[in-house]
Protein backbone atom coordinates (compact mmCIF):
# COMPACT_ATOMS: atom_id res chain seq x y z
CA UNK A 1 0.00 0.00 0.00
CA UNK A 2 1.31 3.55 -0.80
CA UNK A 3 1.74 5.89 1.58
CA UNK A 4 -0.54 9.35 1.74
CA UNK A 5 0.31 12.34 2.86
CA UNK A 6 -2.26 15.19 4.14
CA UNK A 7 -1.00 18.26 4.25
CA UNK A 8 -2.00 21.06 6.68
CA UNK A 9 -1.95 23.71 4.38
CA UNK A 10 -0.99 24.35 0.74
CA UNK A 11 2.79 23.86 0.08
CA UNK A 12 3.10 26.74 -1.44
CA UNK A 13 1.76 28.53 2.08
CA UNK A 14 4.80 26.08 3.65
CA UNK A 15 7.50 27.40 2.12
CA UNK A 16 6.83 25.65 -1.24
CA UNK A 17 8.30 22.52 -2.85
CA UNK A 18 7.20 19.38 -2.18
CA UNK A 19 7.78 15.83 -0.17
CA UNK A 20 7.06 12.92 -2.17
CA UNK A 21 5.71 10.67 0.15
CA UNK A 22 5.24 9.94 4.08
CA UNK A 23 6.81 6.65 3.75
CA UNK A 24 10.47 8.38 1.99
CA UNK A 25 10.65 11.21 4.49
CA UNK A 26 9.44 8.29 7.89
CA UNK A 27 11.97 5.73 6.10
CA UNK A 28 15.25 7.02 8.49
CA UNK A 29 12.98 5.41 11.02
CA UNK A 30 12.65 2.56 9.48
CA UNK A 31 8.36 2.81 8.92
CA UNK A 32 9.14 2.55 5.40
CA UNK A 33 4.61 1.66 4.45
CA UNK A 34 2.31 3.65 6.77
CA UNK A 35 -0.94 4.41 6.09
CA UNK A 36 -1.66 8.29 5.63
CA UNK A 37 0.83 10.23 7.13
CA UNK A 38 -0.97 13.47 8.76
CA UNK A 39 1.71 16.16 8.43
CA UNK A 40 2.36 19.42 10.82
CA UNK A 41 -1.51 19.57 10.58
CA UNK A 42 -2.80 22.76 12.39
CA UNK A 43 -4.47 22.64 15.46
CA UNK A 44 -8.12 22.57 14.62
CA UNK A 45 -7.54 19.84 12.29
CA UNK A 46 -5.85 17.82 15.26
CA UNK A 47 -8.55 18.10 17.79
CA UNK A 48 -11.36 16.99 14.74
CA UNK A 49 -9.10 14.19 14.04
CA UNK A 50 -8.60 13.08 17.92
CA UNK A 51 -12.52 13.60 18.58
CA UNK A 52 -13.18 11.44 15.02
CA UNK A 53 -10.95 8.92 15.81
CA UNK A 54 -12.18 8.37 19.32
CA UNK A 55 -9.26 9.30 21.74
CA UNK A 56 -10.58 11.97 23.59
CA UNK A 57 -13.65 14.55 23.78
CA UNK A 58 -14.30 18.16 23.95
CA UNK A 59 -15.07 19.79 27.61
CA UNK A 60 -17.86 22.57 27.84
CA UNK A 61 -14.94 24.66 27.97
CA UNK A 62 -13.77 23.93 24.25
CA UNK A 63 -10.55 22.01 25.45
CA UNK A 64 -9.93 18.89 23.83
CA UNK A 65 -10.17 16.26 27.43
CA UNK A 66 -8.24 13.20 27.21
CA UNK A 67 -7.27 9.85 29.27
CA UNK A 68 -4.42 8.34 29.56
CA UNK A 69 -5.33 5.05 30.85
CA UNK A 70 -3.17 3.03 33.39
CA UNK A 71 -0.18 5.17 32.94
CA UNK A 72 -1.11 8.59 34.36
CA UNK A 73 2.15 9.86 35.30
CA UNK A 74 5.69 9.28 34.00
CA UNK A 75 7.33 5.54 34.35
CA UNK A 76 11.03 6.83 35.46
CA UNK A 77 12.29 2.84 36.11
CA UNK A 78 11.46 2.21 32.00
CA UNK A 79 13.57 4.58 31.31
CA UNK A 80 17.08 3.49 29.13
CA UNK A 81 19.80 5.07 27.34
CA UNK A 82 21.32 3.38 24.65
CA UNK A 83 25.57 2.87 25.71
CA UNK A 84 27.92 3.57 23.19
CA UNK A 85 31.44 3.82 23.19
CA UNK A 86 32.04 7.48 21.97
CA UNK A 87 29.51 9.07 25.28
CA UNK A 88 29.47 5.79 27.64
CA UNK A 89 31.89 7.82 30.08
CA UNK A 90 30.03 10.72 30.56
CA UNK A 91 26.30 9.24 31.40
CA UNK A 92 25.58 9.22 35.32
CA UNK A 93 24.83 5.37 35.30
CA UNK A 94 22.29 3.43 37.36
CA UNK A 95 19.19 4.28 38.13
CA UNK A 96 17.94 7.55 36.50
CA UNK A 97 20.06 6.46 33.38
CA UNK A 98 19.70 2.62 32.84
CA UNK A 99 22.26 1.00 29.99
CA UNK A 100 20.70 -0.21 26.84
CA UNK A 101 22.59 -2.46 24.36
CA UNK A 102 22.79 -0.72 21.06
CA UNK A 103 21.55 -4.24 19.55
CA UNK A 104 18.75 -4.34 21.92
CA UNK A 105 17.53 -0.85 20.51
CA UNK A 106 18.02 -1.63 17.36
CA UNK A 107 15.75 -4.77 17.70
CA UNK A 108 13.38 -2.91 19.57
CA UNK A 109 13.46 0.37 16.73
CA UNK A 110 12.67 -2.48 14.00
CA UNK A 111 9.80 -3.99 16.17
CA UNK A 112 8.31 -0.56 16.77
CA UNK A 113 8.92 0.33 13.10
CA UNK A 114 7.31 -2.89 12.38
CA UNK A 115 4.07 -2.35 14.53
CA UNK A 116 3.72 1.55 12.96
CA UNK A 117 3.42 -0.23 9.17
CA UNK A 118 0.34 0.32 7.34
CA UNK A 119 -0.98 3.07 10.24
CA UNK A 120 -2.16 6.30 9.82
CA UNK A 121 0.64 8.31 11.40
CA UNK A 122 1.06 12.03 12.91
CA UNK A 123 4.06 13.84 12.39
CA UNK A 124 5.24 17.44 13.87
CA UNK A 125 8.34 19.35 13.15
CA UNK A 126 8.89 21.74 15.31
CA UNK A 127 11.93 23.56 17.69
CA UNK A 128 13.06 23.36 21.17
CA UNK A 129 15.15 26.15 22.72
CA UNK A 130 14.47 29.89 21.77
CA UNK A 131 17.84 31.02 21.48
CA UNK A 132 18.96 29.94 17.78
CA UNK A 133 22.12 29.32 18.96
CA UNK A 134 21.44 26.45 21.28
CA UNK A 135 17.92 24.81 20.16
CA UNK A 136 17.67 21.82 18.03
CA UNK A 137 15.00 20.84 15.45
CA UNK A 138 12.72 18.06 16.54
CA UNK A 139 10.49 15.64 14.64
CA UNK A 140 7.68 14.41 16.84
CA UNK A 141 5.97 11.01 15.14
CA UNK A 142 2.51 9.99 16.79
CA UNK A 143 0.68 7.03 16.83
CA UNK A 144 -2.46 9.16 18.59
CA UNK A 145 -3.77 12.67 17.05
CA UNK A 146 -3.44 14.21 20.57
CA UNK A 147 -0.39 12.85 21.09
CA UNK A 148 0.78 14.92 17.96
CA UNK A 149 -1.44 18.05 19.54
CA UNK A 150 0.21 17.93 22.78
CA UNK A 151 3.62 18.03 20.85
CA UNK A 152 2.31 21.03 18.74
CA UNK A 153 1.77 22.60 21.81
CA UNK A 154 4.52 22.46 24.05
CA UNK A 155 7.52 23.00 21.22
CA UNK A 156 8.19 26.29 19.45
CA UNK A 157 7.85 27.20 16.13
CA UNK A 158 5.66 24.19 14.89
CA UNK A 159 5.37 24.00 10.78
CA UNK A 160 2.29 23.80 9.36
CA UNK A 161 2.27 21.40 6.48
CA UNK A 162 4.96 19.34 4.80
CA UNK A 163 8.89 20.81 5.14
CA UNK A 164 10.26 19.71 2.42
CA UNK A 165 13.91 18.59 2.52
CA UNK A 166 14.16 18.89 6.11
CA UNK A 167 16.54 16.98 8.64
CA UNK A 168 15.39 16.84 12.19
CA UNK A 169 18.34 17.14 14.95
CA UNK A 170 16.45 14.63 16.91
CA UNK A 171 13.43 12.09 16.22
CA UNK A 172 10.51 10.92 18.40
CA UNK A 173 8.35 8.20 18.36
CA UNK A 174 5.41 7.60 20.16
CA UNK A 175 3.61 4.36 19.85
CA UNK A 176 1.47 3.66 22.96
CA UNK A 177 -0.21 0.81 21.59
CA UNK A 178 3.12 -0.92 21.08
CA UNK A 179 3.67 -3.11 24.12
CA UNK A 180 7.63 -3.90 24.56
CA UNK A 181 8.40 -7.78 25.90
CA UNK A 182 10.76 -7.60 28.30
CA UNK A 183 12.27 -11.22 27.42
CA UNK A 184 12.43 -9.81 23.67
CA UNK A 185 13.63 -5.73 24.16
CA UNK A 186 15.70 -6.18 27.47
CA UNK A 187 13.84 -4.48 29.34
CA UNK A 188 11.70 -4.07 32.21
CA UNK A 189 8.19 -4.28 31.55
CA UNK A 190 5.51 -3.40 28.52
CA UNK A 191 6.66 0.25 29.30
CA UNK A 192 9.70 1.81 27.31
CA UNK A 193 11.39 4.87 27.07
CA UNK A 194 14.67 4.89 25.12
CA UNK A 195 17.10 7.49 24.25
CA UNK A 196 20.07 6.85 21.65
CA UNK A 197 21.58 9.93 21.75
CA UNK A 198 24.88 8.86 19.42
CA UNK A 199 21.87 8.53 16.89
CA UNK A 200 19.58 10.92 17.93
CA UNK A 201 16.40 8.78 18.53
CA UNK A 202 14.17 8.48 21.11
CA UNK A 203 11.52 5.91 21.61
CA UNK A 204 8.22 5.83 23.72
CA UNK A 205 6.04 2.84 23.65
CA UNK A 206 3.63 0.92 25.85
CA UNK A 207 2.42 4.73 27.78
CA UNK A 208 -0.27 6.86 27.19
CA UNK A 209 1.37 9.56 29.17
CA UNK A 210 1.95 12.55 27.07
CA UNK A 211 4.63 14.23 29.74
CA UNK A 212 7.11 11.36 28.71
CA UNK A 213 7.46 13.31 24.90
CA UNK A 214 8.44 16.39 26.74
CA UNK A 215 10.48 15.34 29.30
CA UNK A 216 12.53 12.97 26.75
CA UNK A 217 13.34 15.89 24.95
CA UNK A 218 14.47 17.42 27.92
CA UNK A 219 16.46 14.88 28.93
CA UNK A 220 18.50 15.49 25.29
CA UNK A 221 18.91 19.24 25.93
CA UNK A 222 20.58 18.23 29.45
CA UNK A 223 23.17 16.42 27.76
CA UNK A 224 23.56 18.51 25.01
CA UNK A 225 23.76 21.95 26.50
CA UNK A 226 26.68 21.39 29.29
CA UNK A 227 29.02 20.27 26.43
CA UNK A 228 28.45 23.99 24.72
CA UNK A 229 28.95 25.68 28.27
CA UNK A 230 24.98 26.10 28.52
CA UNK A 231 23.27 24.99 32.00
CA UNK A 232 20.06 23.38 31.29
CA UNK A 233 17.38 24.24 34.42
CA UNK A 234 14.05 22.14 35.26
CA UNK A 235 12.67 25.54 36.43
CA UNK A 236 10.34 28.32 35.53
CA UNK A 237 11.28 31.65 34.29
CA UNK A 238 9.67 35.37 34.37
CA UNK A 239 10.29 38.66 34.07
CA UNK A 240 9.60 42.26 35.94
CA UNK A 241 8.98 45.29 34.26
CA UNK A 242 12.44 46.47 34.83
CA UNK A 243 13.60 43.62 32.75
CA UNK A 244 14.56 41.65 36.32
CA UNK A 245 14.58 37.76 35.43
CA UNK A 246 13.55 35.40 38.30
CA UNK A 247 14.34 31.65 38.18
CA UNK A 248 11.76 29.07 39.85
CA UNK A 249 13.34 25.70 40.29
CA UNK A 250 10.77 22.76 41.96
CA UNK A 251 9.53 19.51 41.38
CA UNK A 252 5.35 18.70 40.24
CA UNK A 253 3.36 19.79 42.53
CA UNK A 254 5.15 22.59 44.21
CA UNK A 255 4.04 25.57 42.01
CA UNK A 256 6.61 26.15 39.68
CA UNK A 257 3.74 27.18 37.30
CA UNK A 258 1.13 29.02 39.45
CA UNK A 259 4.11 31.29 40.90
CA UNK A 260 5.66 32.36 37.80
CA UNK A 261 2.53 32.99 36.05
CA UNK A 262 1.94 35.69 38.04
CA UNK A 263 -0.31 38.79 36.26
CA UNK A 264 2.30 41.68 38.04
CA UNK A 265 4.44 39.93 35.45
CA UNK A 266 6.03 38.42 32.02
CA UNK A 267 6.45 34.77 32.22
CA UNK A 268 9.07 33.53 30.02
CA UNK A 269 8.70 29.96 30.69
CA UNK A 270 7.38 27.48 32.95
CA UNK A 271 9.18 24.54 33.37
CA UNK A 272 12.31 24.09 30.75
CA UNK A 273 15.05 26.27 30.43
CA UNK A 274 18.58 27.10 29.82
CA UNK A 275 21.22 29.89 31.27
CA UNK A 276 23.97 30.55 28.90
CA UNK A 277 26.57 34.06 28.55
CA UNK A 278 23.77 35.48 27.12
CA UNK A 279 21.21 34.77 29.70
CA UNK A 280 17.99 33.00 30.20
CA UNK A 281 16.22 30.82 27.32
CA UNK A 282 13.09 29.07 27.26
CA UNK A 283 12.99 25.44 25.66
CA UNK A 284 9.46 25.18 24.92
CA UNK A 285 6.25 26.60 23.35
CA UNK A 286 3.70 26.39 26.25
CA UNK A 287 3.13 25.00 29.60
CA UNK A 288 2.11 21.80 30.88
CA UNK A 289 0.42 22.94 34.13
CA UNK A 290 -1.26 20.48 37.15
CA UNK A 291 -4.84 21.21 36.82
CA UNK A 292 -6.14 19.26 40.48
CA UNK A 293 -7.76 21.39 42.51
CA UNK A 294 -7.28 24.42 39.78
CA UNK A 295 -9.38 27.62 41.56
CA UNK A 296 -10.31 30.61 39.16
CA UNK A 297 -9.97 32.78 42.19
CA UNK A 298 -6.17 32.32 42.74
CA UNK A 299 -5.39 30.76 39.37
CA UNK A 300 -7.39 32.87 37.05
CA UNK A 301 -4.76 32.61 34.06
CA UNK A 302 -4.36 28.96 33.90
CA UNK A 303 -8.26 28.58 34.55
CA UNK A 304 -8.57 30.97 31.44
CA UNK A 305 -5.86 29.08 29.54
CA UNK A 306 -8.39 25.74 29.63
CA UNK A 307 -10.28 26.96 25.98
CA UNK A 308 -10.57 25.65 22.64
CA UNK A 309 -6.95 25.27 21.52
CA UNK A 310 -5.91 23.26 24.75
CA UNK A 311 -4.98 20.20 26.07
CA UNK A 312 -6.32 18.36 29.64
CA UNK A 313 -4.88 14.86 30.43
CA UNK A 314 -7.47 12.61 33.07
CA UNK A 315 -9.63 15.66 34.44
CA UNK A 316 -13.33 14.32 35.09
CA UNK A 317 -15.27 15.78 32.83
CA UNK A 318 -19.45 15.96 33.78
CA UNK A 319 -21.32 13.11 31.95
CA UNK A 320 -23.72 15.47 30.79
CA UNK A 321 -22.31 18.66 30.52
CA UNK A 322 -18.93 17.56 30.01
CA UNK A 323 -18.04 20.83 32.46
CA UNK A 324 -14.18 19.37 34.06
CA UNK A 325 -14.45 19.29 37.57
CA UNK A 326 -11.29 20.47 38.46
CA UNK A 327 -11.19 19.03 42.43
CA UNK A 328 -12.08 15.21 41.13
CA UNK A 329 -8.65 13.16 41.55
CA UNK A 330 -10.67 9.75 40.86
CA UNK A 331 -8.60 9.21 37.81
CA UNK A 332 -5.15 10.59 39.38
CA UNK A 333 -3.92 13.51 41.20
CA UNK A 334 -1.61 14.48 38.45
CA UNK A 335 -4.30 15.89 36.40
CA UNK A 336 -2.99 18.16 33.65
CA UNK A 337 -3.60 20.66 31.13
CA UNK A 338 -1.40 22.09 27.71
CA UNK A 339 -1.85 25.22 26.12
CA UNK A 340 0.39 27.41 24.47
CA UNK A 341 1.96 30.27 26.14
CA UNK A 342 0.29 33.18 24.68
CA UNK A 343 -3.65 31.74 26.27
CA UNK A 344 -2.13 33.25 29.73
CA UNK A 345 -1.47 36.54 27.78
CA UNK A 346 1.88 39.01 29.19
CA UNK A 347 4.59 36.59 27.80
CA UNK A 348 8.15 37.08 26.99
CA UNK A 349 7.75 36.42 23.12
CA UNK A 350 11.21 35.82 22.35
CA UNK A 351 11.38 33.44 25.37
CA UNK A 352 14.62 34.99 26.39
CA UNK A 353 15.88 36.99 29.43
CA UNK A 354 18.48 38.05 30.99
CA UNK A 355 21.05 37.20 33.92
CA UNK A 356 18.47 36.15 36.87
CA UNK A 357 18.40 38.66 39.46
CA UNK A 358 16.61 36.24 42.01
CA UNK A 359 16.91 32.21 42.48
CA UNK A 360 13.83 30.37 43.92
CA UNK A 361 14.38 26.75 45.05
CA UNK A 362 10.33 25.80 45.84
CA UNK A 363 9.78 22.31 47.57
CA UNK A 364 6.00 21.41 49.06
CA UNK A 365 7.47 20.09 53.19
CA UNK A 366 5.04 17.50 54.08
CA UNK A 367 6.65 17.57 57.09
CA UNK A 368 5.77 20.12 57.81
CA UNK A 369 9.09 21.49 59.19
CA UNK A 370 10.75 24.09 56.94
CA UNK A 371 10.11 27.86 56.92
CA UNK A 372 8.15 28.92 54.48
CA UNK A 373 11.09 31.31 53.22
CA UNK A 374 14.38 31.59 53.58
CA UNK A 375 17.68 33.78 52.36
CA UNK A 376 19.86 31.20 51.12
CA UNK A 377 24.00 31.75 50.97
CA UNK A 378 25.45 30.68 47.96
CA UNK A 379 26.47 27.67 49.61
CA UNK A 380 23.36 26.85 50.81
CA UNK A 381 21.71 27.20 47.52
CA UNK A 382 24.01 24.58 45.88
CA UNK A 383 23.50 22.28 48.58
CA UNK A 384 19.21 22.54 48.56
CA UNK A 385 20.23 22.35 44.89
CA UNK A 386 21.67 19.14 44.87
CA UNK A 387 19.45 17.98 47.33
CA UNK A 388 16.02 18.63 45.86
CA UNK A 389 14.37 18.06 48.55
CA UNK A 390 10.08 17.77 48.35
CA UNK A 391 7.20 15.84 48.64
CA UNK A 392 6.27 13.86 45.88
CA UNK A 393 2.77 14.13 44.96
CA UNK A 394 0.11 11.16 43.87
CA UNK A 395 0.19 10.24 40.89
CA UNK A 396 3.03 12.05 39.60
CA UNK A 397 4.75 8.46 38.32
CA UNK A 398 2.90 5.47 38.53
CA UNK A 399 3.52 3.13 41.64
CA UNK A 400 2.65 6.01 44.35
CA UNK A 401 0.09 5.74 46.53
CA UNK A 402 -2.57 7.89 47.87
CA UNK A 403 -0.39 9.85 50.60
CA UNK A 404 1.85 12.12 49.64
CA UNK A 405 6.33 10.90 50.45
CA UNK A 406 9.19 13.08 51.58
CA UNK A 407 11.69 12.88 48.55
CA UNK A 408 15.01 13.99 47.20
CA UNK A 409 15.36 14.52 43.38
CA UNK A 410 18.35 15.85 42.78
CA UNK A 411 18.96 19.40 41.05
CA UNK A 412 15.47 19.03 41.25
CA UNK A 413 14.82 16.69 38.28
CA UNK A 414 17.13 13.70 38.58
CA UNK A 415 14.98 11.23 36.07
CA UNK A 416 15.84 14.12 33.30
CA UNK A 417 20.36 14.17 33.98
CA UNK A 418 22.01 12.53 31.51
CA UNK A 419 25.07 13.54 33.37
CA UNK A 420 26.50 13.72 36.84
CA UNK A 421 24.99 16.05 39.04
CA UNK A 422 27.55 17.49 40.11
CA UNK A 423 28.37 18.77 36.42
CA UNK A 424 24.73 20.66 36.77
CA UNK A 425 25.73 22.35 40.66
CA UNK A 426 28.77 23.64 39.42
CA UNK A 427 27.87 25.73 36.37
CA UNK A 428 24.96 27.23 39.15
CA UNK A 429 27.59 27.78 41.31
CA UNK A 430 29.84 30.26 38.80
CA UNK A 431 27.08 31.50 37.55
CA UNK A 432 25.72 32.83 40.98
CA UNK A 433 29.34 34.05 41.66
CA UNK A 434 29.27 35.72 38.23
CA UNK A 435 26.16 37.36 38.17
CA UNK A 436 25.33 37.70 41.81
CA UNK A 437 21.74 35.85 41.86
CA UNK A 438 20.35 36.15 45.34
CA UNK A 439 19.04 32.99 46.39
CA UNK A 440 15.40 31.42 48.68
CA UNK A 441 14.24 28.38 49.98
CA UNK A 442 10.43 28.61 49.43
CA UNK A 443 8.26 26.25 51.32
CA UNK A 444 4.60 25.82 49.64
CA UNK A 445 3.94 22.84 51.77
CA UNK A 446 2.51 22.43 55.17
CA UNK A 447 2.36 24.44 58.02
CA UNK A 448 1.11 23.84 61.90
CA UNK A 449 2.16 20.06 61.56
CA UNK A 450 2.75 17.56 58.88
CA UNK A 451 0.36 16.27 56.38
CA UNK A 452 -2.88 15.43 57.50
CA UNK A 453 -1.93 17.21 60.69
CA UNK A 454 -1.39 20.56 59.53
CA UNK A 455 -2.38 22.44 56.49
CA UNK A 456 -1.33 23.95 53.28
CA UNK A 457 0.66 27.48 53.13
CA UNK A 458 -2.07 29.73 51.73
CA UNK A 459 -1.05 30.58 48.15
CA UNK A 460 -1.83 34.06 48.87
CA UNK A 461 0.85 34.08 51.24
CA UNK A 462 3.33 32.14 49.23
CA UNK A 463 2.49 34.85 46.64
CA UNK A 464 3.65 37.24 49.18
CA UNK A 465 6.71 36.25 50.12
CA UNK A 466 8.00 35.60 46.69
CA UNK A 467 7.21 39.12 45.45
CA UNK A 468 8.67 40.81 48.32
CA UNK A 469 11.83 38.66 47.69
CA UNK A 470 12.00 39.16 43.83
CA UNK A 471 11.42 42.40 44.99
CA UNK A 472 14.62 42.77 47.22
CA UNK A 473 12.37 43.68 50.10
CA UNK A 474 13.97 41.01 52.03
CA UNK A 475 17.46 41.79 52.07
CA UNK A 476 17.65 44.84 54.84
CA UNK A 477 15.13 42.58 56.91
CA UNK A 478 16.30 41.00 60.33
CA UNK A 479 16.45 37.12 60.05
CA UNK A 480 16.45 34.21 62.49
CA UNK A 481 19.09 31.59 62.13
CA UNK A 482 17.31 28.03 62.11
CA UNK A 483 19.38 26.00 65.57
CA UNK A 484 18.58 22.69 62.89
CA UNK A 485 18.24 23.85 59.42
CA UNK A 486 20.98 26.72 59.88
CA UNK A 487 18.26 28.51 57.30
CA UNK A 488 17.98 32.78 57.67
CA UNK A 489 14.87 33.57 58.11
CA UNK A 490 13.11 36.96 57.67
CA UNK A 491 11.15 38.08 60.49
CA UNK A 492 9.06 39.91 58.72
CA UNK A 493 7.52 39.83 55.06
CA UNK A 494 4.80 42.17 53.82
CA UNK A 495 1.79 40.98 53.48
CA UNK A 496 2.17 37.86 55.62
CA UNK A 497 1.15 37.04 59.46
CA UNK A 498 4.83 36.98 61.18
CA UNK A 499 4.05 34.30 63.50
CA UNK A 500 3.37 32.10 60.05
CA UNK A 501 7.66 33.03 59.23
CA UNK A 502 8.77 30.73 62.22
CA UNK A 503 7.70 27.22 61.83
CA UNK A 504 8.39 25.85 65.28
CA UNK A 505 5.44 28.65 66.74
CA UNK A 506 2.75 27.24 64.24
CA UNK A 507 3.03 23.73 66.09
CA UNK A 508 0.74 23.27 68.89
CA UNK A 509 3.85 20.43 70.53
CA UNK A 510 7.47 22.41 70.25
CA UNK A 511 8.80 19.11 71.07
CA UNK A 512 7.27 17.22 68.44
CA UNK A 513 8.53 19.71 65.97
CA UNK A 514 12.01 19.60 67.15
CA UNK A 515 11.72 15.50 66.73
CA UNK A 516 10.51 15.77 63.28
CA UNK A 517 12.80 18.41 62.43
CA UNK A 518 15.79 16.94 63.40
CA UNK A 519 14.38 13.44 61.83
CA UNK A 520 14.27 15.07 58.34
CA UNK A 521 17.81 16.59 58.97
CA UNK A 522 19.07 13.40 59.46
CA UNK A 523 17.52 12.75 55.95
CA UNK A 524 19.10 15.47 53.95
CA UNK A 525 22.76 14.32 55.26
CA UNK A 526 21.99 10.53 54.43
CA UNK A 527 20.91 11.40 50.84
CA UNK A 528 23.87 14.20 50.86
CA UNK A 529 26.23 11.53 51.47
CA UNK A 530 26.51 10.72 47.94
CA UNK A 531 27.80 14.04 46.86
CA UNK A 532 30.32 14.62 49.84
CA UNK A 533 33.45 14.02 47.81
CA UNK A 534 32.29 15.64 44.72
CA UNK A 535 31.56 19.16 46.15
CA UNK A 536 33.44 21.87 48.03
CA UNK A 537 33.63 22.01 51.75
CA UNK A 538 31.64 24.88 52.16
CA UNK A 539 28.86 23.27 50.59
CA UNK A 540 28.95 20.21 52.31
CA UNK A 541 28.59 22.08 55.68
CA UNK A 542 25.52 24.46 54.39
CA UNK A 543 23.35 21.32 55.16
CA UNK A 544 20.82 20.67 58.04
CA UNK A 545 22.32 19.56 61.56
CA UNK A 546 20.52 16.43 63.46
CA UNK A 547 21.95 16.90 66.63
Amino acid sequence: MAATVERGQDAAEAGGGHEASGGEALAAIGVTNPGTVHWNLATAKLVEAAVARGEARLAANGALAAETGAYTGRSPGDKFVVDHPAYHDRIWWGKVNQPLAPERFDALRARVAAYLQGRDLFVLDARVGADPAYGIGVRVVTEYAWHNHFARLLFRDPATGPRPGLRPDYTVIAAPGFLADPAIDGIKSETVVALDLERRLVIIAGTEYAGEIKKALFTVMNYLLPLQGVLPMHCSASMGGAGDVALFFGLSGTGKTTLSTDPTRRLIGDDEHGWSDRGVFNFEGGSYAKLINLSQQHEPLIWGAMRFGALMENVVLDPATRVPDYDDGSLTENTRGAYPLDYVGGVVAEGTGGHPAAIVLLTADAFGVLPPIAVLTPEQALYHFLSGYTSKLAGTERGLGDEPEATFSTCFGSPFLPLPPEVYARMLGERIARHGSRCYLVNTGWTGGPYGVGRRMSLDHTRAMVRAAIAGELEGVERVTDSIFGLHVPTRCPGVPAEILQPRRTWRDGAAYDRTARELARQFAANFAQFAGQVPEGVREAGPRAS
